[in-house]
């Protein structure tokens, strides 16, 4: 095969797959009334294979949204409702003695699920926190003496609340470096509420038809590793998350004593990820600086992390992030 026919072949494969997942998207709107953004998100991480974090106040659908998801990808969903007195083996299941055999079983945990929902994350002590952490990077659990591979594709979406903070414990710098997103749920329009409002009162949910597969979902995730990535774009993305870590050396004296912590290398690996991944929802077979900027607030506001200072100026991660796009060049 010529090289301008693998080009043209790619290009068939990803416009393919674009209108599957606008296929996808649309389904999950004859359920969830808004929230297209959040919706694009968790479509965009379940091709990735990232996690996302989800933080809103409750009765914003994030557990009808997630279930939703899982519906429409015809995936197996589990649910975690995270408290103060969970164990790790609630999570990720136990050995449990057989008198009948005189041998140890294993009893696998909600973990084992293609999409889990960590509900209420923050509220989860520092041991349960490890256990979800392995199986967030490894994709594995440990129970016992022996390591089990997890089901692909894997999500974890967790979600806490912004505003409550009594008895929560703070997720560690390690942990939140693992999710891929963390997207803000946010209040629909007017319009939307009285539309959420009408269905409730009816109290019938629009059926569903599956619309991906695990398999589909793979081979979206290879496709959109193999489109084409400049090299002057992936510099882009390394300006960016260095700007966060020495923001002088890229004209941005005033943010020095805004950032207490920069992203990680974590942070350009997942910004090329989910900028791949953008472009393939776009029908595009490359990647361009503006699927960077579609996808990073939502990559970066997590990684980025306020002084004291900032956090006294009322100035968030997401209007330093903000700043840093504005102002740094694009290729």
């Amino acid at each position: 095969m010529s090289y301008d026919a693998s080009i043209e072949g790619m290009e068939q494969q990803v416009s393919s797959h674009s209108a599957l997942l606008e296929r996808a998207s649309g389904e999950m709107s004859r359920r969830i009334v808004g929230q297209k953004d959040v919706v694009q998100r968790l479509i965009m991480a379940l091709i990735a294979e990232g996690h996302v974090l989800l933080e809103g106040l409750p009765g914003l659908a994030k557990t009808t949204t997630v279930k939703t998801l899982a519906q429409t990808a015809a995936l197996s969903f589990g649910r975690i409702q995270f408290t103060p007195d969970l164990l790790p083996a609630d999570v990720i299941g136990t050995q449990i003695y057989d008198p009948r055999s005189g041998e140890f079983k294993v009893r696998k945990g909600p973990i084992f699920q293609n999409i889990v929902l960590a509900d209420e994350i923050n509220r989860a002590p520092a041991k349960v926190q490890s256990a979800l952490l392995e199986a967030m990077q490894e994709r594995q659990v440990t129970i016992g003496d022996q390591s089990f591979r997890l089901a692909r594709p894997f999500l974890v979406l967790a979600t806490q609340n912004p505003i409550e903070q009594e008895g929560t414990y703070p997720l560690p710098e390690a942990q939140v470096d693992r999710f891929l997103f963390k997207v803000n749920v946010t209040y629909g329009t007017l319009d939307e509420e009285q539309l959420v409002i009408a269905r409730a009162m009816t109290g019938d949910e629009a059926p569903l038809t599956p619309v991906l597969t695990g398999e589909s979902l793979l081979a979206m995730r290879d496709l959109s590793l193999k489109l084409h990535v400049a090299d002057k774009v992936r510099r882009y993305i390394v300006q960016l998350v260095f700007a966060t870590r020495d923001p002088a050396a890229y004209g941005l004296k005033d943010l020095v004593n805004l950032i207490h912590i920069g992203a990680s290398p974590r942070a350009s690996i997942n910004l090329e990820r989910a900028a791949r991944v953008n472009a393939l929802m776009q029908g595009r077979a490359f990647v361009t600086p503006q699927d960077i900027k579609d996808v990073g607030l939502d990559v970066l506001r997590h990684r980025v992390l306020p002084t004291y200072e900032a956090e006294a100026e009322g100035v968030k991660s997401e209007q330093i992030i903000k700043r840093i796009f504005d102002r740094v060049d694009v290729p």
